[in-house]
């Protein structure tokens, strides 16, 4: 169990997820500090601030304290900061941002490292976040069940249908020249995590759409179990947002879920994603 000198780290759930209080971001982080916050990132998958009403520039400068800031190839930045992107949903609009589990732009041939997001603007009620652990969606399964996995590929895609229709205002409104282009890679199903060296699950509901060498058919019956597996409220926790609060999850073992249960209220949180690397 990690020991923190300079942060205090309150997990949330038993799988994933921790508070982390005693540090404010407004003024100047040291390295030690950071290194503790990276610790505690790295232990929980995602990590949570609670009032750290922090303008753009400091945003992105601390998330830049943790890796290369990359664009999102859908949906243009806000102004003036190009990298930072508005994740929004209006009071008239029935579908928000994401809403389906899933990890980030796992059809690219690189997906993100992590990914950060404050709030900005929140409803009177609803609009928390879920998170789950990919690596213990992994660990619970069969011995026999992670040596078949190991050996699969997903085949993850942009245009799979449930992901794009929660895009579509923003990329009718905001979008870039990419929208119409589809992005689409290979990964392995079980990845193995470049810093804690951890196995875990790699597929999700919003981009995989079949494992390699397969059928979409063929491939449904075990996606549609892994899918559900991975979800587990065991595997799970829930963060409710307030004006100011900061997520930080690493987009590597951590899959995630807005819920949708804020109509007639405008949400409003900005987003940056970090760089990542070719999953293993």
């Amino acid at each position: 169990m990690n020991t923190y000198q300079t942060i205090e780290v309150l997990p949330l759930a038993g799988a994933v997820g921790a508070e982390v209080h005693g540090v404010d971001l407004l003024r100047p982080v040291p390295e030690s500090v950071l290194a503790e916050i990276r610790a505690a990132w790295l232990a929980h998958g995602v990590i949570f601030f609670r009032e750290q009403p922090l303008p753009e520039a400091a945003f992105q400068a601390f998330a830049e304290r943790f890796g290369e800031v990359v664009e999102y190839p859908f949906i243009k930045g806000i102004d003036g900061f190009p990298l930072i992107i508005p994740v929004l949903k209006l009071p008239h609009e029935l579908n928000n941002f994401g809403g389906i589990w899933h990890t980030d732009t796992a059809y690219l041939e690189t997906p993100p490292m992590a990914t950060m997001l404050i709030a900005r603007e929140v409803p009177p009620f609803g609009g928390d976040t879920l998170f789950a652990s990919g690596y213990a969606a992994y660990e619970a399964l069969s011995p026999a069940l992670q040596t078949m996995l190991a050996s699969l590929r997903g085949v993850n895609t942009s245009s799979k249908a449930d992901v794009t229709k929660t895009r579509e205002d923003r990329i009718k409104e905001g979008g870039t020249e990419k929208v119409k282009q589809e992005f689409s890679a290979e990964h392995p199903v079980v990845r193995t995590h470049p810093e804690t060296d951890r196995k875990s699950l790699y597929v999700n509901f919003g981009h995989t759409a079949r494992f390699a060498g397969m059928t979409e058919d063929e491939s449904k019956p075990l996606l549609d179990f892994l899918f559900a597996h991975q979800c587990r409220p065991e595997f799970t926790c829930r963060f409710t947002w307030r004006v100011g609060s900061i997520a930080f999850w690493d987009n590597r073992c951590v899959l995630h879920n807005p819920i949708n249960d804020y109509h007639g209220y405008k949400r409003l949180l900005h987003r940056v994603t970090l760089k990542g690397d070719k999953p293993r």
